[in-house]
């Protein structure tokens, strides 16, 4: 299956998915929107904790660490059954967990090199990208190409006097990013509740773990990088991941890639209060412009649900 096809059956499936008898409801009563906002606020800010804890342990260890305590937590959390399941549904997980492993570690080697508010802005042009793959319907390709111009404003109209190689790393963890909405939604489908995620996470840990070691040591046992880390695992990877996952069962992965066009506003808000970066003018409409998109991906969305409740031929 082709990366468009793959996007687009991903898209449609997604949006005309009931809602699971197992969800939890005090999450599920936000809504879909509630839940990825939810999301975004803590992983930009778990990103800026994040930064700050590079020094002590390195871009590697951080993700390591990040990686290891959210597979912990969500394991004991969710404790999910390993029998039971086909070769698809495992295949699913795998590919799942080595996609976070992947997503992950070109992110923080990005903000290793870059600012994070621009990191933010060149990831989110993967999810930008798969909206525009997978949309059916041309007003959502109004609402990705003003999304597209806001991130193009917050980055100053370009990218060349940051590092070229931490540009690389957003970008790849932008494709990486595309890569998990999908499989995502799709690991929402086999598995109940977040176990999928769960199994998911232990799986990227373990496929990072030799790289932390490799780059970090013994700096992972110091009890106060594991205290942070653990902090960085439950704002970036255990909330926005699992608040994502129960959204991606009632949201099309093209509304949900549009609305991550809100990324670079929230990293821009989390570095003026954690890291002291302030916001100009530019910037400022930059982030009016990714908040009217996704607020218009949003009333698209929502003038598309009774369609999609109608029984398909």
């Amino acid at each position: 299956m082709s990366t468009r096809s793959a996007t687009t059956s991903t898209s449609s499936s997604v949006g005309h998915a009931p809602e699971p008898a197992g969800a939890p409801g005090r999450w599920g009563s936000l809504g879909p929107v509630g839940l990825v906002l939810a999301g975004g606020v803590s992983v930009q800010f778990g990103g800026a904790l994040a930064v700050t804890l590079m020094p002590r342990a390195g871009a590697l260890g951080v993700v390591t660490l990040r990686l290891l305590a959210a597979a912990v937590v969500l394991l004991l959390i969710c404790r999910p059954r390993l029998r039971g399941h086909s070769r698809a549904d495992w295949g699913t997980v795998v590919v799942f967990g080595l996609t976070m492993a992947a997503m992950n570690g070109l992110f923080y080697q990005a903000v290793d090199r870059i600012p994070l508010g621009p990191a933010v802005t060149l990831e989110v042009l993967g999810p930008l990208a798969l909206s525009v793959l997978a949309s059916r319907r041309a007003l959502n390709l109004v609402w990705a190409g003003l999304a597209l111009a806001g991130v193009f404003l917050l980055g100053g109209g370009g990218f060349s006097d940051l590092d070229p190689i931490g540009v690389g790393f957003a970008l790849g963890a932008g494709a990486m990013w595309a890569s998990y909405i999908v499989f995502s939604a799709r690991t929402g489908r086999r598995f109940p509740q977040a176990d999928g995620l769960a199994l998911a996470m232990a799986v990227a840990a373990v496929a990072f773990l030799p790289l932390g070691i490799a780059e970090s040591g013994t700096k992972l046992l110091d009890p106060t990088t594991i205290a942070l880390g653990s902090a960085v695992a439950v704002l970036s990877s255990v909330l926005p991941y699992t608040l994502e996952l129960l959204a991606l069962r009632r949201l099309p992965a093209s509304t949900f890639a549009i609305m991550m066009s809100l990324e670079p506003a929230l990293a821009a808000t989390a570095g003026f209060l954690i890291l002291d970066q302030t916001l100009t003018t530019i910037e400022s409409a930059a982030i009016a412009l990714v908040i009217v998109a996704s607020m218009g991906a949003v009333r698209t969305q929502v003038g598309r649900r009774g369609k999609a409740r109608l029984p398909q031929a």
